[in-house]
């Protein structure tokens, strides 16, 4: 029996980033990873400010706008390769299966990695119930206006 305050989702939905400017991108549900993280195709830090590229020219929802960021963090990680890197980490709105708020995500170039963003137990937490038998269950609800 499911919790009735929980949503069903897949292994995969798509999601929404408006602070971003993506839509429609590809997530994968990672329930061994804590945080969620997002590919970028490039990300510097230029005099106490983090610029970055979300995605690359392989998937749909790639704008090539570069991004401004005063307010970040970076942390030592370890990759799921078992490598520690250091990453930068930025707070931003997703919508997932009609449900929009805010959750910091991990940058880290994932290059020919089909889903570019993982979201990982804090965003699933007391949120969401993962049915891994599903994919892409709420791939028809558009992002809250």
């Amino acid at each position: 029996m499911l919790p009735s305050d929980k949503i069903v989702i897949g292994r995969r939905e798509l999601a929404w980033l408006p602070d971003f400017g993506l839509a429609e991108v590809k997530a994968k549900v990672d329930t061994g990873a804590y945080t969620s993280s997002i590919h970028v195709s490039s990300c510097r830090e230029e005099n106490g400010v983090l610029k970055v590229v979300f995605l690359d020219d392989k998937h749909a929802a790639f704008t090539g706008r570069e991004m401004s960021f005063k307010q970040f963090r970076t942390k030592r990680v370890k990759s799921s390769t078992g490598q520690v890197q250091e990453r930068f980490f930025v707070f931003g709105s997703i919508q997932i299966a009609g449900q929009q708020f805010e959750t910091e995500f991990s940058l880290t170039m994932r290059q020919g990695m089909r889903y570019p963003i993982l979201l990982g137990r804090k965003v699933l937490n007391k949120r969401f119930v993962v049915d891994t038998s599903k994919k892409y269950i709420h791939a028809s609800i558009q992002q809250l206006a």
